[in-house]
């Protein structure tokens, strides 16, 4: 599956895609082919969703070529849901979704490259945070309903676990919201850094975690979080999670010999996770298709998902142990929370005088 040789008309291209038709992008274009070896295009619309549409796409293709990393066997034999898998002697199914803005709101690509929002400037995630539980509730929400009115009818899907695996491409500056959005969602459990920002002396342990109960939409109906703090969400064994699987892993996993840029990133430390700025340039800074991922495990899934499954170093999982009744929280203190890579690319490469501009992935 050639995803570069262009299928839609020029004027269909998505600005994502038409950036990779850059020339100097080539060993970009490499590392995503090398991802995607293997994965059949079952509908035949695949190459021509990725050139117009591409978030869903890209997303589809990062969950591809992890689970092939994590060495789980794939069964194509069934046209939904995406992923049917066999991780050793445990089968589940895997749902990728993505959470998009809302009609008529900004959408993530229009911005000037190399700019933040002012908020996020200043260090203010508040609004960012609000805008992405409702979209990450949203995205959910379809995925949970498809279960009961499809998925749940089929034979290969029954009696394994359902994971639906969502990522974050809502609004501009996504990447920077790590796990405090979907924890909201999830748990209830929300980690509250402007309240941190506003006041540091009145938390001595870093930013408190707040139980906000719902999350109020712009026309002012309100959305009900901790969406596993009950069985309502019974059908879904756990969610995947990553804010850092953009084109940004991509561009810091080529390894072009002659890549020009600056990556910027956090890391959880210890202790307790906390935060550790890193900063590496292109060609040097390392990361693997896992760093940044995290599993949010259902504790009232009817159908639990194994943690051992996606164990590994850097992956944080968040599960309640039975045996030791207490919530774990793993890989917190080695986990990839957000990355920026600042790439300067040659802009004669499309036909103007040679200088340099960066690209934010």
């Amino acid at each position: 599956m050639d995803l570069f040789k262009p299928v839609a008309a020029p004027e269909r291209f998505h600005p994502h895609f038409r950036t990779l038709l850059d020339d100097a992008r080539e060993p970009v274009r490499q590392e995503l082919m090398r991802w995607v070896k293997g994965f059949p295009d079952r509908d035949g619309k695949f190459v021509y969703e990725f050139q117009t549409t591409f978030n869903s796409s890209f997303w589809e293709i990062y969950l591809y070529a992890l689970f092939r990393e994590y060495g789980f066997s794939f069964d194509w034999n069934a046209a939904s849901p995406d992923f049917a898998l066999q991780a050793g002697s445990s089968s589940l199914i895997v749902e990728a979704a993505t959470a998009n803005a809302a009609e008529g709101k900004v959408k993530e690509w229009e911005k000037e490259p190399g700019t933040l929002t002012d908020a996020v400037m200043r260090g203010e995630y508040g609004e960012l945070n609000r805008e992405a539980m409702i979209r990450l509730a949203n995205a959910l929400l379809g995925k949970l309903r498809a279960y009961r009115d499809k998925y749940s009818k089929l034979s290969h899907v029954k009696a394994k676990p359902f994971v639906i695996a969502v990522a974050p491409f809502e609004q501009r500056d996504f990447q920077f919201q790590y796990d405090r959005p979907i924890r909201a969602v999830l748990y209830d459990e929300y980690v509250d850094e402007d309240a941190y920002r506003r006041n540091p002396a009145s938390f001595p342990n870093g930013p408190p975690t707040v139980n906000l109960g719902f999350v109020e939409k712009d026309n002012g109906a309100s959305i009900q979080l901790g969406i596993f703090r009950d069985d309502q969400w019974q059908e879904v064994s756990a969610v995947l999670f990553s804010s850092t699987a953009t084109w940004g892993k991509v561009d810091v996993m080529s390894k072009a010999p002659d890549a020009q840029g600056v990556v910027w990133s956090t890391w959880g430390g210890k202790p307790d996770g906390k935060p550790e700025p890193r900063t590496g340039v292109l060609g040097e800074y390392t990361e693997t298709l896992a760093d940044g991922l995290q599993i949010f495990h259902n504790p009232n899934a009817r159908i639990p998902l194994d943690p051992a499954i996606f164990r590994r170093a850097g992956v944080v999982q968040h599960y309640f142990d039975q045996g030791r009744r207490r919530w774990v929280h793993e890989e917190i203190d080695n986990c990839l929370h957000m990355r920026m890579v600042v790439t300067l690319t040659p802009v004669d490469s499309f036909g103007d005088e040679s200088h340099d501009t960066p690209v934010i992935g």
